[in-house]
């Protein structure tokens, strides 16, 4: 399309890892963006930026980056507490925002949010880069085809051991904690499954919620919780900061059950496909989920259609996480 002869200015509101490790270097391969500013308040980050980008546009001020001209979207890496208020800044400046998941520290705040881009004219989209692999595609097109019959359950896990005793991850202030960080990872991967047998992404909510939670310090360094759909469909999500690496989910329905090892990466391997003693190999493909992430929200902006991620899913992600709290 000749909309696509140009490209999005991408902003990015702090040197964070993912920032710097991932979704930089995606806007890099990109066809569709360029990555044109930085803004940290951090000098030591603002250097090493510089010189790994030269002739980069680099400011020790959000607020700067964000009355850039030559900026037409953001990337918001920061900690989980600071998504809204610069997402709302970055709406009143007349930026598209990508923000790092999760959205929001709870509902009201996602609300607002969407709101303040709805008014202020700009897209808004939570940067769940899971979403944009290959694995994913080939669990929804099971899903799609109906394989698995009715569906009955669905467990999806994350967990890790934190290693950094200093890291954000583990301050309440800045919205640490398992669920925020890496649990809104299965919430949003059972949703996925439960939309499939109501009315499109982000129409079903759970009936029923139980929460349990770990807590040290403030946060929740361990999280498990029980979710029971309209549908019949009970969803069981595990994540934690203080477990040995685990990442894998299992849909179950009455006509077989569907095997994601590696749920949230992107690279090469298999889904398990089960009917009755038959075990199927389902190759997966490896994939650039930071590439087709940023790709397809810059495509979105220069062909005017909705990125492939909706509002509607990230909300509902930030009601069932509010409801998991409340139950713990």
């Amino acid at each position: 399309m000749a909309a696509l002869t140009r490209k999005i200015r991408w902003g990015v509101l702090g040197y964070a890892k993912i920032a710097r490790e991932n979704v930089i270097p995606a806007l890099q391969r990109s066809a569709h963006a360029e990555f044109r500013a930085l803004g940290s308040r951090d000098p030591a980050k603002r250097a090493e930026c510089a010189a790994r980008y030269p002739g980069l546009r680099i400011t020790g001020s959000y607020e700067e980056l964000l009355r850039d001209p030559e900026v037409d979207a953001v990337y918001i890496p920061l900690p989980n507490a600071l998504h809204r208020e610069w997402t709302l800044k970055a709406a009143e400046q007349g930026k598209h925002v990508l923000c790092e998941k999760p959205i929001a520290l709870n509902a009201a705040e996602c609300r607002e949010m969407i709101a303040a881009c709805a008014a202020h004219g700009v897209v808004l989209m939570e940067a769940f880069m899971y979403r944009y692999t290959d694995r994913i595609r080939q669990v929804r097109e099971v899903l799609r085809q109906g394989l698995l019959g009715d569906l009955r359950f669905v467990q999806a896990s994350f967990c890790f051991m934190l290693a950094n005793p200093a890291s954000i991850k583990l301050r309440p202030e800045l919205g640490g904690g398992a669920l925020y960080d890496i649990g809104c990872y299965p919430v949003n991967f059972a949703g996925l499954v439960a939309d499939t047998q109501t009315g499109g992404p982000g129409t079903s909510r759970p009936s029923a919620v139980a929460g349990f939670a770990e807590r040290v310090g403030g946060i929740d360094e361990s999280f498990s919780g029980l979710l029971r759909y309209p549908s019949g469909l009970t969803a069981s999500l595990h994540c934690s900061i203080r477990a040995h690496r685990a990442m894998d989910a299992t849909i179950v329905g009455t006509a077989g059950v569907l095997e994601v090892p590696d749920t949230f990466l992107d690279p090469a391997g298999a889904l398990t496909l089960v009917h009755g003693d038959e075990r199927r190999e389902l190759p997966v493909a490896a994939s650039d989920r930071y590439r087709h992430e940023v790709e397809d929200f810059s495509a979105a902006l220069l062909e005017r259609r909705p990125p492939a991620l909706g509002l509607p899913e990230s909300l509902r992600n930030m009601e069932t996480i509010d409801r998991l709290f409340a139950a713990s």
